[in-house]
């Protein structure tokens, strides 16, 4: 099993308490030592001791942990410590569902004290009736960065400037020494508050009847008595008056770069100001209104396993294809004829050794194909290679598992090269020129602690890779992309370009795009996490995280700009074609987004929803719950695989035909 599928499966386990087993209470876990406490930096051999009273059985107990790079612990118990903090890690006695027994425990990690205190991002200038902010790094004596710092702030001349909440507010012209204290350690900055030069502001933007969701850049100048533009702080604000005033939430959203963006439709007053001076703009914003109906084409029915991803595309007959794997059964891989979305034919069975058949690639050509295993009987997993020139008679072209026995979760073909995640901590890279005669030509792997890996998507010369608490990264692989520099990489000297990692640590996919609109260029970072476990007839669950929209002007800075939050579920797979966005929300079903324009905030609020499909039915592994795995759009049509349900597709009607099915 690769260890993607085993953070998946810990995952699992970590959350679905009595939906797979009950506990067994009669049995305990004995952890020792007691408390659990490692240093940063140190290792420590836990044991796990299955315990029938004061009677020691000799059950196996695992450990399974969610804590990412932060803290790693294997299996037979071994914790490493990479950051301080509290974390939670669960011990169970492995066997049938019906007789595992499991405990929580906490593994502290102490933090190292503090060594200084250093104040960051210092302004050239301090200026009087402004804010800044204060941001002070707290080093410890290992070198690390403290998050969330208590920190207290203290300033020798409050008359001059005050400090509220990490923000300084200059008040007049004169010196005073900021104090920043944490843990008895400080740091001091002298600032000199000047006399502030701004006479008025004006503000440039000629937008003022918008929709919602559309960004407007106020583009505001301060300008001094003699009618020159000053450099001085500019803050920004905004007042909304709704159209229905029923309660709203966050009508809008407004950065210190002076960018809005409303969230419901009615009139805002956008403000800017710099000492004294102020400027108003009044902008009214109607209802974005792009939503459209979906129609239901046709389903093809999977109903004794779980579906996992899809591929869909035009054969060399010039007829149209699908071909989806499964997930938990029997290594089954099915090939349809979807030629006719409202008839989706299934015309061919591969059948390969593994439990699960996680992902399905075709190549660019149509004429090849590769499975991904997990759970191979000889624990040979690899990739399968295929030959899918006639998609009704596949042929088995060759196993590759050199390299690859851990376990294969995802792949991308690219090039005549399959790029191959691997036991979920690289991606080997193999040369299918011969696909009867693969092999390796170079591999990819991080080298941060306890880095992992889940999914690769490859455009352009350039592979984007979802590495869980390490985020995005994108490597050069021969780019092709003159917008964004490149670093003379190819398939056998992978080069590493640029990364972004966000908190959660959830990235489990990434899809690079440039947009129709704007021509900016964006790498959507998605989520996958499930709080309530693994959906069963018991427990339809529901999945968390969101869709991360990521910026970059280069490979630098990137900055997230945006997101796309349905509430009630997560993310799996996506996919965008011009300025729209297909997400597979997993118990949320498909959801197609408006991504048209610059993206700021978060699109749910505002209306760029343009339709959403939840694929049911009553025959289902799980019955009338929908848990759509991945999306697809292909020649008018969207092809959606289903965990619980099979393959369908759909269409989005033009809002001439809206209400006419």
């Amino acid at each position: 099993m690769g260890k993607a599928v085993k953070l998946l499966a810990a995952c699992f386990l970590l959350f679905t308490g009595n939906l797979y087993a009950q506990e067994n209470n009669e049995l305990t876990i004995k952890i020792e030592p007691t408390p659990v406490v490692v240093e940063v930096g140190e290792e420590l051999q836990l044991k796990a001791t299955l315990m029938d009273g004061d009677e020691a059985l000799p059950d196996t107990v695992l450990f399974y942990s969610r804590n990412g790079a932060a803290l790693e612990v294997s299996r037979d118990g071994l914790v490493k410590a990479n950051k301080p903090g509290t974390f939670s890690v669960l011990a169970q006695r492995s066997g049938p569902r019906d007789q595992r027994v499991r405990t929580r425990f906490n593994i502290e990690v102490p933090y190292p004290p503090i060594a200084k205190l250093e104040f960051k991002q210092i302004p050239e200038s301090f200026f009087s009736k402004t804010n800044y902010d204060l941001l002070v790094d707290v080093i410890d004596e290992m070198k690390l960065v403290r998050e969330n710092p208590e920190l207290s702030f203290k300033s020798s001349n409050p008359e001059v400037a005050t400090i509220s909440h990490g923000k300084l507010l200059a008040l007049k012209p004169g010196k005073t020494k900021i104090t920043a204290t944490s843990e008895g350690k400080s740091a001091v900055l002298n600032i000199n508050v000047k006399e502030n030069p701004a006479a008025e502001i004006t503000i440039a933007n000629s937008q003022t009847n918008v929709r919602t969701g559309d960004v407007i850049t106020l583009n505001a100048t301060a300008k001094g008595n003699n009618g020159n533009a000053v450099a001085v702080p500019i803050t920004y604000s905004f007042e909304a008056q709704p159209e229905d005033n029923l309660g709203q939430g966050a009508e809008g959203q407004i950065n210190q770069d002076g960018k809005f963006v409303a969230n419901v439709p009615g009139t805002f007053i956008l403000s800017a100001r710099a000492g004294t001076a102020t400027a108003d703009q009044v902008i009214r914003v109607r209802k974005r209104n792009v939503a459209r109906d979906i129609e239901v084409v046709g389903h093809g029915q999977v109903f004794d396993v779980h579906t996992s991803d899809l591929w869909v595309w035009e054969g060399q007959d010039g007829r149209d294809y699908a071909i989806t794997g499964t997930w938990g059964a029997n290594g089954d891989t099915y090939f349809w004829d979807v030629t006719d979305p409202a008839n989706l034919i299934p015309v061919d069975t591969v059948r390969v050794d593994a439990r699960t058949v996680n992902d399905v690639k075709i190549s660019a050509d149509g004429t090849i194909g590769v499975l991904t295993r997990e759970g191979a009987s000889d624990r040979k997993n690899g990739i399968v290679i295929l030959n899918v020139s006639d998609p009704r008679n596949v042929e088995v072209i060759t196993e590759y598992t050199d390299g690859l026995t851990g376990g294969v979760h995802n792949s991308f073909i690219y090039e005549d090269h399959v790029y191959a995640v691997n036991n979920g901590t690289r991606y080997d890279i193999i040369n299918i020129e011969d696909p009867a005669n693969p092999y390796t030509v170079n591999r990819f792997e991080l080298d941060t602690p306890g880095h992992s890996i889940h999914d690769v998507w490859i455009e352009d010369g350039i592979a984007y890779s979802s590495n869980w608490r390490d985020g995005i990264v994108a490597v050069d692989i021969g780019s092709k992309n003159s917008e964004l520099a490149d670093a003379g990489g190819s398939p056998s000297n992978p080069v590493k370009l640029g990364s972004y990692a966000y908190p959660s640590g959830w990235n489990h996919a990434a899809f690079p795009f440039k947009s129709e609109s704007t021509g900016d260029f964006y790498v959507i970072g998605g989520d996958e996490a499930f709080p309530e476990g693994l959906p069963s007839r018991n427990n339809p669950a529901a999945a968390a995280g969101w869709i991360h929209f990521v910026k970059f002007n280069g490979w630098e800075n990137p900055q997230e700009v945006a997101r796309y939050q349905v509430p009630e579920a997560g993310t799996h797979n996506f996919w965008v074609v011009g300025d729209t966005l297909y997400v597979a929300y997993y118990n949320g079903g498909l959801r197609i987004v408006d991504i048209s324009g610059e993206l700021m905030g978060n699109l749910y609020d505002q209306g760029r929803e343009i339709a959403k499909f939840e694929p049911t039915h009553a025959d289902a592994v799980v019955p009338n719950a929908p848990f759509t795995w991945g999306p697809q759009p292909h020649k008018g049509h969207i092809f959606i695989s289903d965990w619980n349900s099979g393959l369908w597709s759909v269409k989005l009607l033009e809002p001439a035909q809206q209400g006419t099915n």
